[in-house]
């Protein structure tokens, strides 16, 4: 996560100058908000949170240096965010402006949380983000941070590798705590299973991705790099690494280069050697492995398309609901049967984690987050309830938090966990007819709970994870009484599912992921799968005589069944332990690992509270990140200026001079955005030169050309108010604006001026007003657009105040989105009308324009375009160090426009008609230059003048990684 916030600021970093500031995730206005003040952090909390912000204030300085040691570098203090409005757990540090988030909602995901409390983990893996981007302030890089600010520096920091930053800072979680993914056979289950099966991709694939195959992340990739050259060179190896790239970072490869030089590897030698190691260990560990004989469920799919089924609920004894997703898919619930046949059911929205989908009393139900339309660091989690007889959707609730929920067995109620903007879970039960919350469970010690489900119609099971690790916990909703049915220790277990006298749940015992048992007449354990690489989500057939779970293969997930016998279970206390504790060469190696670990595991800190104080966004508006030159994208203009952006996003300042290479002239500017209101308030101002050359008479030769230079001032302010309006598989967004424009011109000397500029008019006045509205499907990895969707914009440019110069223009555009003949194709029809006055002013135009084609400006304007998209090749495809091509993809296009307008030719008004129609072929590419991670796009288009019958060829440049 933090990779693609210094991505995205840095290249923000080159159009910061545009008049229009990004919209930024903002917060409630009426959230109050203080900050804590420690020697190293400055912890910033919502009124309410204190309590957890003293915690986490503590946590930080006690993991401060063990997090610190291996890279030598103590960083200077930074602030800590904690978010509590967003139910999407997360964290994140960005250099753009300096800071780390923390949002404060654990995770329902065992494989990410494991057995660590969330704002603990967050401590530790995103602190040490921190310190690797304290560890850029090295050599010329030093230099250049002084220059030029943290934009530059965070443009450094893009010639290292993504997979170091995430690697290093999981490999340090696992070090240092308890848990940590490094621990969790989960989180390597799709590299191991490619090594097991024979599948070693080269270092541009395993960097790059694939459209076809399952590719490993870069978490997953670099904890594996990373670790083995501690394990192989020692603990500080990376701080020796990083030292010597910083020094001079500025030529191709020279992370690459770096590395060799500290220890005779290049990262392509470090990959192989990786794999090898890792070939090995795995290999060792599937010896002797006892394999528990399942069934698959067929499914319909290709083998050349990675696809998953998984989390499978039984419906009747032969035929159940699972969820379907892939890189050819977007999730989707699905039947499946014995005999091979697949029905889609539903295809939902934006799923808050899939693994807590449950069906029972023929209804599913599932949790979806639900963006508030302005506030968007404000997400809630919505229980969505499916009718499977009539297929009628409710939207069960309102505005909740709830993260995890289940039916009851005869589907009238519902178990869920809510998570508290205060860092508090609560255990409820509602009515699954009208969403009440018919009853809060106590939790006097504040444990948080895992993936409800329910025993019979008034106990509920659910994961509870105490300071110590985790249990299975039954409560009685009647009684309000709870019993464990495991003793509490560091173990990641998961999903449990009740079958007669036994509770079956997930358990990493043996080291590889499986499916156990306990017997809750006397507390017997017994494990009851043993899969190659893991068996997940049990589910048991109504007639209790199966039980079904997902596995893992090169091909995706699947749904494999086999029969309940507990005769073949085996006892967990002869389990075989098969863990691979990768890291534990690295215990003894790390610097005040002991320290952390010992901190990590005490309940609460100890000392008095740090202090608090009130924090306003007004007076701490301005905080400045960036300095001195930024060279635009264009690459025509050169600005010296600074960009502001507070800590808690509202306010944006862009300021500086630019100077005007084309027309050799500079100006001053200053753009403001503040985002806290509901509407964003935009303002903006310039003052300069410009140069103006043009022919002050059309009669031959053309010798008549003057040049002049004049000077202007020019304020802008504004009102935007963007809203996300999504509910369902459909994105949805909404865009209202307002602007007023000032325009004065001085020293403008010329006889003739261009319609669209001021020139001797002295001054301008226009107001404009827009409009848009999309409604797009998600789209999975593979779509090259939408397969269905909607589109429309409209605008109203127009100078209602009077003066020398008059104008006015409205138009309305918009784009329809089908799928094509093949999964993956998309077509788009477009269609847009303009009319502008003919005044003394011209406005530029609000639709677009065939491709190719020199706009021109008539009365009326008549538009319309139909394009094909679709993706030819999804090749591995690698030239050497330097690129690395993974996709093909075509478009085909032809647009037309119709343009009249009113001109008077020998003293007599006349309507004149213009017709302009383009045809053409693009041809793309999506590539990864020098081994970035994030692909860019770019081709060839070829356009045919149906009404010239000349051609034209031009570079095509898509994407840019943001």
């Amino acid at each position: 996560m933090m990779r693609t916030l210094l991505w995205m600021g840095w290249l923000a970093s080159l159009t910061a100058t545009a008049q229009t500031l990004p919209v930024l995730d903002q917060n409630p206005t009426g959230l109050r908000w203080y900050r804590i003040k420690t020697p190293n952090f400055r912890v910033l909390y919502p009124q309410g949170l204190e309590q957890t912000a003293q915690r986490t204030a503590w946590r930080l300085e006690q993991v401060y240096e063990p997090v610190s040691a291996s890279l030598a570098r103590r960083p200077r203090p930074i602030s800590i965010i904690l978010q509590n409005q967003s139910t999407i757990s997360n964290g994140f540090v960005t250099l753009t402006p300096r800071r780390s988030e923390f949002v404060t909602t654990p995770p329902q995901d065992p494989f990410l949380l494991g057995t660590l409390d969330w704002l603990d983990q967050l401590a530790v893996h995103e602190f040490r983000h921190v310190v690797q981007n304290e560890k850029a302030l090295t050599g010329f890089s030093k230099a250049v941070y002084s220059v030029l600010g943290y934009a530059a520096l965070a443009g450094i920091t893009q010639g290292v590798p993504d997979w170091f930053f995430e690697g290093d800072a999981v490999g340090t979680e696992t070090v240092l705590t308890r848990s940590g993914r490094g621990r969790i056979p989960y989180f390597d289950l799709g590299f191991r299973t490619n090594l097991l099966a024979g599948r070693r991709f080269s270092y541009p694939k395993a960097v790059g991705g694939s459209y076809r195959d399952n590719v490993p992340n870069w978490y997953t990739l670099g904890y594996f790099m990373t670790t083995y050259l501690k394990r192989n060179y020692g603990a500080n190896v990376w701080s020796d690494v990083l030292n010597r790239y910083y020094r001079f970072p500025l030529y191709p490869f020279s992370f690459s280069n770096s590395l060799k030089r500290t220890t005779g590897l290049r990262v392509e030698k470090l990959y192989r050697r990786t794999l090898a190691d890792l070939d090995e260990t795995w290999r060792k560990q599937q010896e002797g492995l006892r394999i528990t004989p399942a069934t698959y469920y067929p499914v319909r799919t290709t083998r050349r398309v990675f696809t998953n089924y998984e989390y499978p609920q039984y419906l009747t004894d032969s035929t159940l609901l699972a969820i379907k997703s892939g890189l050819g898919d977007i999730s989707q619930l699905v039947l499946l049967s014995r005999n091979g046949h697949e029905k889609k059911v539903f295809v939902q929205g934006l799923f808050n984690d899939p693994q807590h989908f449950s069906a029972a009393g023929g209804k599913a139900c599932w949790i979806e987050y639900q963006y508030d339309p302005r506030w968007w660091q404000r997400v809630y989690s919505e229980i969505r309830l499916l009718d499977l007889t009539t297929g009628r959707l409710r939207h069960l609730t309102h505005r909740g938090r709830y993260t995890a929920a289940a039916l009851s067995p005869d589907g009238r109620k519902l178990a869920a966990v809510r998570n508290d903007a205060a860092y508090t879970t609560r255990l409820v039960v509602l009515d699954a007819e009208t969403g009440q919350e018919l009853q809060v469970l106590e939790n006097p010690d504040s444990q948080f709970y895992q993936h409800p489900r329910w025993q019979d119609n008034q106990t509920i099971l659910v994961v509870t994870l105490k300071n110590g690790g985790k249990t299975i916990e039954a409560i009685n909703t009647q009684e309000n009484t709870r019993r464990p049915l495991l003793p509490v220790q560091n173990e990641n277990i998961s999903h449990p599912q009740p079958w007669g006298p036994y509770v079956l749940y997930n358990s990493p015992q043996s080291g590889i992921d499986n499916i156990y048992g306990v017997d809750t007449r006397n507390g017997q354990t017994f494990q009851v799968t043993s899969r190659p690489t893991g068996a997940y989500h049990v589910s048991v057939s109504p007639g209790g005589r199966q039980l079904a779970f997902h596995d893992f293969t090169v091909e995706g997930h699947r749904i494999a069944e086999m029969p309940l016998d507990p005769a073949q279970w085996v006892p967990a206390s002869s389990v075989r332990d098969r863990e691979v504790r990768y890291f534990g060469p690295l215990l003894a190696q790390q610097p005040n690992g002991q320290q952390a670990v010992a901190v990590l595991s005490d309940s609460l800190p100890a000392g008095t509270p740090y202090p608090s104080s009130r924090y306003t966004r007004l007076g701490n508006a301005i905080n400045i990140y960036s300095w001195g030159p930024i060279v635009t994208s264009s690459g025509q203009a050169l600005t010296v200026g600074v960009l502001s952006q507070d800590l808690l996003s509202t306010t944006q300042l862009a300021a500086g001079y630019a100077y005007n290479q084309p027309e050799q002239v500079g100006n001053i500017y200053a753009n403001l955005s503040y985002q806290a209101l509901y509407p964003i308030i935009d303002l903006g101002f310039q003052s300069g030169n410009r140069n103006t050359s043009l022919y002050i008479d059309r009669r031959e030769p053309l010798d008549s050309l003057r040049t002049d230079k004049w000077q202007y001032n020019q304020f802008t302010a504004g009102l935007r108010l963007p809203l996300i309006l999504t509910r369902s598989k459909y994105l949805q967004n909404l865009t209202l604006s307002a602007n007023y424009g000032y325009q004065q011109v001085s020293g403008y000397d010329l006889p003739v001026r261009y319609l669209t500029e001021v020139g001797f008019g002295r001054s301008l006045n226009t107001v404009n007003y827009a409009f848009s509205y999309s409604r797009t499907l998600r789209q999975s990895r593979r779509d090259v657009a939408p397969r269905w969707g909607q589109a429309l914009s409209a605008t109203w440019r127009t100078t209602p105040f009077g003066g020398s110069l008059n104008g006015e223009l409205w138009a309305v555009q918009g784009s329809l989105f089908f799928p094509g003949l093949l999964k993956h194709h998309s077509l788009r029809l477009r269609g847009g009308y303009q009319q502008q006055m003919r005044g003394t002013y011209r406005f530029s135009p609000a639709v677009f324009f065939p491709r190719g084609q020199s706009y021109v400006s008539f009365d009326q304007l008549r538009i319309g375009s139909a394009e094909y998209r679709l993706p030819l090749l999804n090749p591995h495809w690698a030239l050497g160090r330097w690129l690395y091509i993974q996709r093909v993809k075509a478009a085909g296009f032809f647009d037309a426009a119709e343009g009249q307008s009113r001109v008077t030719q020998q003293g007599r008004p006349q309507t004149i008609t213009r017709q302009y129609s383009t045809a053409g072929l693009d041809l793309t590419f999506v590539f990864n230059p020098m081994r970035l991670r994030t692909p860019l796009e770019a081709g060839v288009r070829t356009i045919y003048n149906l009404n010239t019958g000349e051609w034209l060829f031009q570079p095509l440049v898509i994407d840019i990684g943001f």
